[in-house]
């Protein structure tokens, strides 16, 4: 099957660099019009042109814990890009510290970009865009944390996306009279500027190597294929689905 997103509109957050700049880049090169959204002005500027070089691309600047300029960023997409089909929340961060050593600024940093942030993303997409057309796509980048425990220094991080594997499955419940399919990706270690500093360690890279099955690391594209699946029409009986890209990390 070819699996393509001809003439749709989505939106992407997090996509000044690594999963969401692959998930814009696919889905720009396989026939749609791809909104960037992202807080780092200069990178969003740089990614929007390696994404214009595949195909219509425009970036926006908005930072996901901004809840109140949401709603306004999503109007803008669609008086300039038209109906949003598709929305692919990748934005994400994490600080890194033993369980009895987050502060609640931590916490805080943490799931209001993970979890809070995309929330109120899913919500504004769906208000303005897709409940009154009945009709959309959702992928939320969970990750296998959020479906199975991780390393010391995990914790706000792993709670954050088991907080998006469960937002997941209830908004899929939710939406689902409306035509909103709503899914989620968990990917296993993807090398981004997120996870750079763990994997360019040989211990523990050779750690995460030797408890995922097929022995390699996860790429961008690997989610981004992932992605553009869940987004087509060739998922259109998929929702409330986590699916790991994970090299089976999770089956062990």
């Amino acid at each position: 099957m070819n699996v393509t997103f001809n003439n749709k509109v989505a939106i992407v957050t997090g996509a000044a660099s690594g999963i969401g700049l692959a998930c814009a880049r696919l889905l720009a090169a396989s026939g749609g019009c791809v909104a960037l959204v992202d807080c780092q002005p200069d990178h969003l500027a740089e990614a929007t042109k390696n994404v214009q070089e595949k195909g219509t691309a425009r970036g926006y600047e908005l930072d996901v814990t901004d809840i109140r300029s949401i709603a306004s960023t999503v109007s803008q997409i669609r008086h300039e890009l038209g109906e949003v089909d598709a929305l692919v929340c990748s934005a994400g961060t994490n600080i890194r510290k033993p369980a009895h050593e987050v502060t609640e600024a931590d916490w805080d940093t943490v799931l209001s970009i993970n979890t809070k942030g995309l929330f109120f993303c899913n919500q504004a997409v769906a208000i303005q865009c897709m409940i009154p057309r009945k009709s959309g796509a959702i992928v939320n980048i969970a990750s296998t944390y959020g479906l199975v425990g991780g390393p010391k220094g995990t914790t706000a991080y792993c709670a954050s996306k088991g907080g998006v594997v469960q937002l997941t499955r209830q908004e899929a419940i939710d939406w689902a009279p409306y035509n909103i399919r709503v899914n989620a990706i968990a990917p296993t270690y993807v090398l981004t500027n997120l996870t750079r500093s763990l994997l360019t360690d040989p211990e523990f890279k050779t750690w995460v190597l030797d408890n995922t099955p097929l022995h390699r690391l996860a790429t961008v594209d690997d989610v981004a294929t992932a992605t553009l699946f869940l987004v087509s029409d060739a998922a259109k009986m998929i929702t409330g689905v986590i699916l790991p890209v994970d090299g089976g990390w999770t089956a062990r």
